[in-house]
């Protein structure tokens, strides 16, 4: 092989490093596009009327659970309707658990009844219910470090007061509590678990439900969630230094296995078809309420976003990717089932976010993706200006919930954290539901997501995706 001079050796190698080192950007037609498609968006009723039909005609969603395929089916059919290039599914396995009743009360020494709901992959109790005394725990390290002595044969209560707060900071213990006190409760015992609800409203007799970390039915016992005042209630009967016992009955638990299905919409890009921007949110809820603001807003607002930039005079240059993922409230199968199947394919998912917080206004953009696309990602925020959006320089994103595996993969990802401060009122109880829902703030979320998943289309530049990126990463 012919040899080169050492001089062009190092012109070829600081050509090489440029290069490498070339910012990602949008272009200003994108940027002029996304501007159009912000002010077209705040007045659109598409994502609006999708989520008015879907909580109307379907209602609530609960995996495996009746309006499972009904979903689905409908889903499909919208998108269809919609023009999306392709629609298809991907088949998604998991376990079936069942709410069919439940109830309880404190018998002694003050009866009265209690308001709760049973938690996910909780036991049922047996036929007509368990009386047990109740032993109040302070929090995990306690329940960790407790003689299994003191509560074998009891039900174990729990409480963590969350408080309203904009990024919904609070719901990482309440939900560390209901996920894994129920775990440790059993495997030292106990016969049942029961925590205050993961909820901020504190004035009203509505239980939130939730997923419990049980994996092995086997394992498992009887799991429930107090309403707010039902708990003040309990702990005051507690206070009172009598022994107190309840009755818990909770006709629920595993039935087998079952196998939805994520549904997925494309619009097809003209120039990097196999490229893709993947927006997104799950089409399951809880059973309690209509599952509008968890997550029927999130699929609305994505379709619609997507929906929008297809009636562009003309298609971006990358593919936009709508996923309606299933099951994300019982342990993210959705997610995890696409980021099995489409992990050969990190690097042409060239951005990834998920809209999983409810419908409130958008305010800030967190983003994990290489030290050259920065300066896009300020680019967008520079364009969100006027709705009132934020880049917040450093602080890292993991693309929401189902697209967090595909994120620990290696693939870039945003999180457009939305004004919390009233969603875990209504979340995960009978109270979500569409009323909840401002249409000119779910409007406001449409014209984010429409306006970034286009400019990240017609970006020059990649943001980083590539096999284990990532790996460091803690997004948010």
């Amino acid at each position: 092989m012919r040899r080169l001079a050492p001089t062009l050796w190092l012109a070829l190698l600081v050509s090489g490093s440029a290069l490498a080192a070339k910012p990602t950007t949008i272009p200003e037609p994108a940027l002029a596009t996304a501007q159009q498609l912000i002010q077209t968006a705040r007045r659109d009723t598409t994502a609006w009327n999708f989520l008015t039909d879907l909580t109307t005609e379907i209602g609530p969603r609960l995996a495996a659970g009746p309006n499972d395929q009904r979903a689905r089916d409908w889903v499909v059919a919208r998108f269809k309707a919609m023009g999306f290039d392709k629609v298809w599914t991907e088949p998604v396995t998991y376990p079936k658990w069942v709410r069919r009743h439940e109830s309880g009360a404190i018998v002694s020494p003050y009866p009265q009844r209690l308001v709760l709901t049973a938690l996910g992959y909780s036991a049922g109790t047996p036929e007509g219910g368990l009386t047990a005394e109740v032993v109040p725990v302070k929090d995990l390290a306690t329940l960790k470090a407790i003689d299994p002595a003191t509560i074998k044969g009891k039900i174990v209560y729990m409480s963590f007061i969350m408080k309203q707060k904009i990024d919904g900071a609070d719901y990482g213990p309440a939900s560390a509590i209901r996920t894994q006190g129920p775990v440790i409760a059993a495997e030292k015992g106990a016969a049942a678990f029961l925590l205050r609800s993961a909820g901020t409203d504190r004035f009203q007799r509505m239980a939130h439900t939730g997923v419990t970390g049980f994996r092995d039915p086997a394992k498992a016992i009887p799991a429930a969630a107090l309403s707010n005042p039902d708990a003040d209630q309990l702990e005051r009967v507690l206070a009172h230094g009598k022994p107190v016992r309840v009755h818990l009955d909770l006709d629920v638990g595993m039935e087998g296995e079952y196998t939805g299905a994520n549904v997925i919409a494309e619009v097809t890009g003209r120039r990097h078809p196999k490229e893709i921007v993947a927006i997104g949110g799950h089409l399951d809820s809880w059973d309690l309420g209509t599952g509008a603001i968890d997550d029927g807003a999130g699929v609305a607002i994505a379709a619609a976003a997507a929906h929008l930039i297809s009636k562009l005079p003309a298609r971006p240059d990358r593919t936009i990717r709508v996923v309606a993922f299933a099951n994300e409230e019982m342990g993210l199968w959705g997610g995890r089932a696409y980021a099995k199947r489409h992990a050969g394919e990190i690097e042409n998912h060239v951005l990834g976010v998920e809209s999983d917080f409810g419908a409130a206004s958008i305010r800030h953009i967190y983003a994990s993706v290489k030290p050259q696309a920065v300066g896009a990602i300020q680019q967008m925020a520079d364009a969100l200006r006027r709705i009132d959006v934020k880049f917040v320089a450093g602080r890292p994103g993991n693309g929401g919930p189902d697209f967090s595996p595909m994120h620990a993969q290696g693939m870039a990802a945003l999180s457009l954290p939305q004004d919390g401060n009233w969603y875990f009122d209504w979340h995960h109880t009978a109270n979500d539901t569409l009323d909840k829902v401002v249409p000119a703030q779910l409007a406001q979320n449409v014209a984010v997501y429409a306006a970034i998943a286009y400019m990240a289309a017609e970006a020059k530049g990649d943001f980083g995706s590539e096999p284990g990126a990532f790996a460091n990463d803690k997004g948010e």
